[in-house]
């Protein structure tokens, strides 16, 4: 992982979500050689050393109130850059303040 794609996921999520606590979690090296990640555009290999599979948990007031779907949706469409790059899978953990 380069710290440089894990800020700005940082910087994406903060702006899109206004969080109260937020953890990201690099675990691509968890799955490196795995076969369905073995492709620079889906895996471990990812040729700009990127994120190829994260751990997200967030707090935010704009979960208050969506489902656990639509809270998922929200999170993939801000990340959908790092998606369409190769982030590969994405674990997340959405909840809304009190929760």
């Amino acid at each position: 992982m380069t710290e440089t794609s894990l800020a700005s996921i940082r910087q994406t999520l903060e702006a899109g979500l206004t969080p109260l606590a937020l953890e990201l979690e690099d675990e691509s090296h968890k799955h490196a050689g795995h076969a369905g990640v073995m492709h620079d555009h889906k895996g471990a290999n990812r040729g700009d050393g990127g994120i190829t599979h994260l751990r997200v948990r967030v707090i935010s007031p704009s979960f208050t109130g969506k489902s656990r779907v639509e809270r998922h949706r929200i999170v993939n469409g801000l990340l959908q850059g790092e998606i369409a790059r190769g982030l590969h899978a994405l674990a997340i953990e959405a909840k809304a303040p009190g929760e």
